[in-house]
């Protein structure tokens, strides 16, 4: 009988429905997650839950301790934590931990969680599609730099003959997000009435339901060593804001915020939130920098080799907002 599938960051966006998928399926599954992460949305049944944090190997190991297969998705998933070096240990040394004990544990397929973020150039014109080369000095942020290194850590074991394969999700988008992920948090500081400017930019949306699928056809399916990328949709984000106004009737924002001005706020405001606050500011360096790139992705590819038809993100946005509502947020 093979070992259970493992799930680290089961608890999150993604994450959570992913587990949900799985049990569906009547896998036996084991969510790994960080001690005090709350659990309460995960299916009661079928799933057994492992506090470790991923940054300590040897509680890495006990976890994943005769796994069958293994999903990671542990992170931290914003653009900025108070202390930037956590983004290396959390996202870079985490991931070293996990995929090294997993396939110590004899996982017999590994898949590696990376993100959209680090696949944009600084002069892109094309649509991004899977076999996009990035260069080091092109990525943004420490976020994102952490990020890159742990898909080429993925990389290099899978050109060793691991069995890895490597998924980069675009935006996630749909209901359940108690952790309020940076697309969320935009959506319900408009539909709270916070939004009276906006900073235009590009956005890939993919439905956080499709994603988790698209998890598990790519961990199935995919061939080791190669990017699987799931992004449907491309949007601005002045688009998102128009189709938001007219969900909720609430205005648009009409003021386009100037680049210079966005970065610059968005230092005084990281500069508070490292000395004040100690909470995440509504703009980020990383997340304005972002702004200025091509954002446009192209997965067809993907989508025809794993069989995935996403649904239309309209769909996946008013769900999210129906869903704000039912847990009061708005």
């Amino acid at each position: 009988m093979s070992g259970p599938t493992i799930v680290t960051g089961g608890a999150g966006f993604i994450g959570s429905h992913l587990v949900r998928v799985l049990v569906g399926r009547g896998e036996r599954v084991r969510v790994v997650e960080r001690p005090g992460a709350r659990l309460d949305h995960l299916p009661r049944e079928g799933v057994d839950v492992v506090a470790a944090d991923i940054r300590d190997a040897d509680a890495v190991r006990r976890a994943l301790r005769g796994a069958g297969v293994v999903y990671h998705l542990a992170a931290n998933p914003q653009l900025w934590t108070r202390r930037r070096a956590d983004f290396h240990r959390v996202n870079y040394l985490g991931t070293v931990n996990v995929l090294t004990a997993a396939l110590a544990a004899g996982a017999r397929r590994v898949l590696h969680t990376s993100t959209e973020s680090i696949l944009t150039r600084s002069r892109q014109t094309a649509a991004i599609a899977e076999d996009q080369d990035v260069p080091s000095r092109d990525v943004i942020g420490p976020y994102c730099r952490s990020k890159f290194r742990a898909e080429r850590f993925a990389f290099h074991l899978a050109r060793g003959g691991a069995p890895v394969v490597v998924v980069n999700p675009t935006l996630p988008i749909g209901p359940g997000d108690w952790g309020r992920s940076p697309p969320t948090q935009m959506m319900l500081d408009f539909c709270r009435g916070k939004r009276s400017a906006y900073l235009d930019g590009d956005l890939n949306l993919m439905d956080v339901r499709d994603i988790a699928a698209g998890m598990v056809a790519a961990l199935e399916r995919g061939r080791t060593g190669v990017r699987y990328l799931l992004g449907a949709e491309n949007w601005s984000i002045r688009t998102v804001f128009g189709y938001l106004a007219a969900l909720t009737g609430l205005p648009a924002p009409k003021w386009r915020v100037p680049y210079p001005v966005a970065l610059t706020a968005a230092y005084v405001s990281e500069f508070a939130a490292d000395v004040l606050t100690g909470t995440i500011p509504a703009a980020t360096v990383t997340g304005v920098k972002l702004t200025r790139r091509r954002m446009h992705f192209d997965a067809s590819r993907t989508f025809a080799e794993l069989g995935i038809t996403p649904r239309p993100a309209r769909e996946s946005i008013a769900e999210a907002v129906a869903w704000f509502k039912e847990v009061r947020w708005v």
